[in-house]
């Protein structure tokens, strides 16, 4: 009978431990927080999180396509992951994911995507600063571009698609403006999934109209340089007032901001909602 009783208790203290190793194994263990360019706002706030947080755990720049693949590679093993991430964005519609909170606001407060031109433009292409002007949507119009991007199609047939199904939407755009016989516009974005969709949907609206569009990706500071040097006639993809803050200070004099072309854009740290922690202290 003893031996009984004690292989029942060396039983139960095997299956405490397993039980408890377990629960530690889904406890949020982030050993670092994976991010997207270096010349992100995202970056820059980051950075200053870290410091405003007293964080150990190090920033890993990236770029927007290694973040996301590692964030899904980590998603798919259940395996604790903290991100820089931007709303919209697609991974927040294929992941079940959670902004931690930020209780010192770093991050600010929610923001708006913006259009800028160039000065001038409106004079040189006055049809294309019409569309421009006009042009707005909602998180979920940009998301549905990203979700066809991620999903395989080509950014070009995603925003192709997209307008023969919104031809409600995109006839308030181009709302008292002729076609063209002929032009050229330069449009320049930084290739994150979000400004991939806007830029190639009001690219191809532009085109439809008659223009020849050229799409350029840069770096955030060279998109807002281009703009400001007449490289590039537009960008839709302006960040504020957080993100691009800092290039919006060098370069607001020069360009023309039309305002905001999508509304409660977001920026901060995202974790899938299986990590045990809610706010940006619980990384310490």
């Amino acid at each position: 009978m003893k031996n009984k009783i004690g292989l029942m208790l060396s039983t139960m203290t095997v299956i405490t431990l397993v039980a408890c190793g377990n629960s530690e194994s889904k406890e949020a263990q982030v050993d670092e927080i994976m991010g997207v360019d270096p010349g992100a706002g995202v970056m820059m706030n980051t950075e200053k999180a870290i410091e405003e947080y007293g964080l150990t755990i190090p920033l890993q720049p990236s770029s927007d396509p290694a973040m996301t693949a590692a964030l899904g590679d980590a998603y798919d093993k259940e395996e604790s992951i903290a991100v820089t991430a931007s709303y919209p964005h697609w991974i927040f519609i294929a992941y079940d994911l959670k902004y931690l909170e930020d209780p010192k606001g770093v991050y600010g407060e929610t923001e708006n995507i913006h259009t800028f031109t160039r000065d001038g433009l409106q004079e040189d292409a006055p049809e294309a600063f019409a569309v421009l002007d006009q042009f707005y949507w909602e998180p979920d119009d940009i998301g549905a571009v990203m979700l066809d991007v991620y999903e395989g199609k080509e950014p070009t047939e995603a925003a192709s698609d997209w307008i023969e199904s919104h031809q409600d939407k995109v006839s308030e755009w181009t709302d008292g403006v002729d076609p063209v016989s002929e032009g050229n516009i330069t449009l320049s974005y930084v290739a994150w999934d979000s400004e991939t969709a806007s830029t190639h949907v009001v690219g191809k609206v532009l085109e439809d109209l008659g223009y020849t569009v050229n799409l350029t990706q840069l770096e955030p500071a060279f998109m807002w340089a281009s703009v400001d040097s007449g490289d590039a006639d537009a960008m839709v993809g302006a960040w504020l007032p957080q993100t691009h803050q800092a290039y919006y200070e060098d370069y607001k004099d020069n360009i023309v901001d039309l305002g905001a072309n999508l509304e409660g854009a977001r920026i901060g740290l995202a974790v899938p909602e299986y990590v045990d922690i809610d706010s940006i202290e619980d990384l310490k």
